[in-house]
């Protein structure tokens, strides 16, 4: 086998429709386009246009609502937590906050806070701050030896001018 003998295999390559090349070639004439007028016409067709009819999106109603200043945390679960310990990737030691576990590699990022989690039981004493946890969260981490301390959540810039 040469450099200039590989090839693709048999079949692995398919030539592309040329269309508008004639009534033969199986698209051409109006070249897929159907009939005449606007959406024979390229870069115009109205999306979701019914024929006059009130189209779909518009007959159905609005629904919910959007929170603008919504936070969102980042959410972790005690049994996460206890393997990144059993793991050695966090110092049960130290304070776990948000950028200790974003260094850990436990969260990709920590967004407006941690929300701490009560799936899965935890074993080690750990000193955890977080900026959101439930009561059984609490309770696992209490029982276990270790504190909770609930931070304030993060302040736009706006609010601290």
């Amino acid at each position: 086998m040469k450099l200039d003998e590989i090839s693709d295999n048999p079949g692995a390559r398919k030539k592309r429709m040329r269309i508008g090349r004639g009534i033969g070639s199986g698209k051409g004439k109006t070249g897929g386009r159907g009939g005449k007028g606007q959406t024979a016409r390229s870069g115009v067709r109205i999306k979701g246009f019914e024929g006059g009819q009130m189209p779909l999106h518009r007959r159905l109603p609005k629904r919910g609502f959007n929170n603008i200043f919504r936070l969102e945390f980042s959410e972790i679960n005690l049994d996460r937590l206890q393997e990144a310990v059993d793991a050695k990737t966090i110092d049960a030691g130290k304070v776990i906050d948000a950028a200790a576990l974003v260094e850990a590699g436990v969260l990709r990022r920590s967004r407006d806070g941690v929300r701490l989690l009560g799936r899965g039981e935890i074993t080690t004493k750990l000193n955890i701050e977080v900026h959101g946890a439930t009561k059984s969260a609490i309770e696992a981490v209490e029982k276990a030896g270790g504190t909770v301390k609930i931070l304030a959540p993060k302040k736009d810039e706006g609010e601290a001018a």
